[in-house]
């Protein structure tokens, strides 16, 4: 006999399953993504990246929020330069989108796109974090990517980016380590 502490007892067991299930598949979904970025990097003579934890966890900050509010925005949480600084990155961008429920199909989108392009094919980045969240309804899902690199020597000022398309973030040169003048970030001759 199945007393009514039994049943709620498989009930929760239950609840908490579907909960660890559902915390585990953006990790593997992170992960199959870092390879279908890395290989479409590798056929354009960019380097492979790897999955990242604080760009998973940016990324899905990111995706979270949008879902929330509905509403594709780079801003939604505030400028990229300040969210992007606790991955360290010497360059990163930020890819967003709505409407596709499959990555493979919002890589697509962002392959056909020059902006989306330009992001994936950040020279020499070598992380990612990717994650994607469904609004209110379940409708709608929103997907972020965050692509960074580490520092690199540069031989010169050169020409800055213009500015990218909507939808499309790119922070050239952004930088979270403090500099002798004080700066913690850098951006367009602005100090943070």
């Amino acid at each position: 006999m199945i007393t009514g502490g039994t049943m709620a007892r498989r009930a929760v067991g239950s609840l908490i399953a579907f909960f660890l299930l559902l915390a585990a598949a953006p990790a593997v979904a992170a992960e199959s993504a870092a390879e279908l970025i890395s290989t479409f990097r590798l056929n354009h003579g960019e380097i492979r990246v790897v999955r990242d934890a604080t760009l998973d966890r940016i990324a899905l900050e990111q995706a979270r929020a949008m879902a929330s509010k509905d509403d594709l925005s780079h801003e939604v949480l505030g400028p990229f330069a300040r969210r992007i600084a606790p991955a360290r990155a010497g360059h990163a961008a930020e890819n967003i989108a709505y409407g596709h429920d499959s990555f493979e199909k919002t890589l697509g989108q962002w392959i056909d796109s020059s902006g989306h392009r330009r992001n994936l094919l950040l020279h020499n980045a070598s992380r990612v974090g990717v994650a994607s969240a469904r609004d209110a309804s379940g409708k709608r899902t929103y997907w972020a990517m965050v692509i960074a690199g580490d520092y690199e020597p540069k031989p010169g000022k050169g020409k800055r980016d213009k500015e990218p398309l909507v939808a499309v973030k790119r922070e050239a040169d952004s930088s979270s380590r403090p500099k002798a003048n004080g700066c913690h970030i850098k951006l367009l001759s602005l100090c943070i």
